[in-house]
């Protein structure tokens, strides 16, 4: 694989081959990202899904209330006849 190298002291640009050491910390350092952007996207997803769990979880106890409001309360026990 052929790379662009820029002497930092000249300001030269040359392409030439990578050495096997290059093509590995390459290899490394594509995976690392890889590996970051994966962690990236998993915290935002679990961020999201939390966020829809509270919703939910509101909408279930609005719902639970507004059910509680309507349902007229009992307090006698139900008799038994004998």
């Amino acid at each position: 694989m052929s790379k662009l190298i820029v002497n930092c002291e000249t300001g030269k640009e040359i392409v030439r081959e990578l050495n096997i050491e290059e093509l590995a910390q390459q290899a490394i350092d594509e995976a690392n990202a890889i590996a970051v952007k994966a962690e990236t996207e998993a915290q935002a997803a679990a961020e999201e899904a939390a966020k829809q769990q509270a919703f939910n979880d509101a909408v279930a106890a609005a719902v639970a209330a507004a059910l509680a409001a309507q349902t007229p309360a009992t307090t006698a026990e139900p008799t038994v006849e004998e």
